[in-house]
């Protein structure tokens, strides 16, 4: 239940912050320092987001995010595909099937529909997350792999999350 509502907030926000974004079949030019940065729902308020092109809500989107050092987003997945590519500052990625990396700018990261990941910006960072196949959002997992509601896991302790890789399913 708490998930349905977080997810419905989340879309309502999304779909506000997508009218002024770009429709994604045209061209488009969006200056990074237009951008309007908000919080999204059920993300950590140290990371935050702008919409450049596409609804979120709806499917097909590219988001210009920034996050704080220290940030942590604890182990979730997303029902679309994410590609990731870093612009600046300095990222660790851990995903539950993978060796952890080390991202810097100019790296590229693709995950694919339900992979499980953590990311943490080692120094404050700024990346592009263009995300298709399904309308955006975030499913947080618990350390053995079962989704939890994001209030749990973002009042989850940073150094726990860090530790505990979600268990395979």
């Amino acid at each position: 239940m708490h998930l349905a509502k977080y997810f419905l907030l989340g879309s309502l926000l999304l779909s506000a912050i997508a009218i002024a974004a770009q429709d994604s079949d045209k061209s488009a030019y969006v200056a990074g320092a237009t951008s309007k940065f908000t919080n999204f729902p059920g993300v950590p308020e140290c990371f935050m987001g702008s919409v450049q092109q596409g609804d979120p809500s709806q499917g097909d989107a590219v988001l210009l995010l920034k996050g704080k050092s220290g940030c942590v987003i604890p182990w979730h997945w997303h029902s679309p595909t994410e590609r990731v590519m870093m612009v600046s500052g300095r990222a660790r990625l851990e995903m539950k099937d993978g060796s952890p990396a080390t991202l810097r700018a100019g790296d590229f990261v693709n995950l694919n529909s339900k992979h499980v990941h953590q990311f943490t910006c080692q120094l404050t960072c700024t990346l592009f997350d263009v995300s298709t196949g399904a309308p955006f959002d975030i499913h947080y997992v618990d350390a053995s792999g079962s989704e939890i509601p994001p209030d749990q896991a973002l009042k989850a302790k940073a150094s726990a999350a860090k530790t505990q890789k979600p268990q395979a399913q």
